[in-house]
């Protein structure tokens, strides 16, 4: 329609009319670059404007186990690094697989994160063939801490250490009678480590999945089930000094201060070199923009840092990570996911 009008109106001189068509190009110009400009705002924003509200942070069990323990001890000095509010919402189900599910088909805007640990993200999907997410799937964006592991057995099981265990379970198995060792479900990070030891000794011993921690403890006390490799806190060295369980060793390299008195695998013949540790961890959709990842391991490595943070989780025998670079912490998930996907393979773990 301008264009028409100005074509048709008489009065216009030649010199009018060219004015006139510089100053709609120099306008349309102008509105161009201002459109481009703005996508490229628009496609900046999310990076920059994080934290623009309240952050979820989202823990995979019931309220009141460790992870939620953890989780309430990292929400409030988080949520003063953000700038934000940091909620905690618990939705458990299906070995952590709801949660990651959800967290999976929200925004990778950082907004939603994950606390999690290798049963969840790693030796669930495993297991399960109903979860159709892969570990990759999500990226560390900082650890939180490591859990200590131990082997239990129950108080009247006749061995003193791991290689009269290992000597005793052979005798089991001959005579038909094969030890049993607990889990917290198939496919979960002890059922790996109770097969493998298994396989580590060359002993054949029966599983037997339970629903939960808080049950297989239960059996253990009442002498129903033989051994657990499980995390230990305080409860736990308690029943130990109370005699209602044994502790035969830890798992980690070299005795522990918190149990002096209990060995580690490595002085045994039988699972010398059977280190292993559970961990948590936070983490977000592997596709979350680059910035956003930055600031929130930053948030959270200062997080680590304050030392009332440290003093909780040392508490709920959750020793705080060390600050460390993004790239490491990347590494660790990834040396992570090779170590149990190979235990899986080696015991010949298959989805059910």
């Amino acid at each position: 329609m301008v264009d028409g009008a100005i074509r048709s109106d008489p009065t216009r001189t030649r010199t009018e009319e060219t004015a006139m068509t510089r100053f709609k190009n120099v306008g349309r110009r102008w509105l161009g670059g201002m459109v481009v400009a703005g996508l490229l705002f628009a496609g900046l924003a999310p990076a920059h404007a994080f934290a623009d509200r309240p952050v979820t942070l989202m823990v995979p069990f019931p309220a009141g186990g460790l992870s939620d323990v953890v989780a309430r001890n990292l929400n409030a000095p988080l949520s003063r690094q953000l700038g934000q509010p940091v909620i905690i919402e618990n939705l458990g189900g299906a070995g952590g697989a709801i949660a990651a599910q959800k967290v999976l088909h929200a925004p990778a805007d950082g907004h939603l994160l994950f606390q999690a640990g290798p049963g969840e993200l790693i030796t669930a999907p495993l297991a399960n063939a109903a979860i159709k997410f892969r570990s990759e799937d999500f990226r560390l964006v900082h650890m939180v801490g490591a859990v200590d592991l131990a082997i239990l057995v129950r108080r009247d099981l006749p061995v003193k250490d791991v290689d009269e265990l290992a000597a005793y379970a052979a005798q089991a198995a001959r005579a038909g009678k094969p030890l049993t060792y607990a889990s917290v479900g198939v496919g979960s990070l002890y059922h790996l480590l109770g097969a493998h030891m298994s396989q580590t000794i060359g002993v054949p011993m029966t599983h037997v999945p339970y629903k939960g921690g808080a049950p297989v403890i239960q059996d253990l006390v009442g002498g129903v089930i033989d051994i657990f490799i499980s995390p230990f806190g305080k409860p736990d060295i308690e029943r130990m000094r109370t005699g209602q369980v044994r502790m035969l060793a830890v798992l980690s390299p070299t005795r522990l201060d918190a149990v002096k008195s209990v060995p580690s695998v490595n002085e045994s013949k039988a699972l010398r070199g059977f280190n292993y540790a559970t961990w948590a961890g936070v983490f977000v959709k592997k596709d979350t923009a680059e910035p956003v990842v930055q600031a929130l391991h930053k948030a959270i490595a200062h997080t680590l840092a304050d030392p009332a943070v440290r003093a909780s989780l040392d508490a709920a025998n959750l020793p705080a990570s060390r600050p460390v670079p993004l790239a490491e912490s990347q590494k660790a998930y990834q040396q992570s996911i090779e170590q149990y996907r190979g235990i899986a393979r080696a015991i010949g773990l298959q989805p059910q």
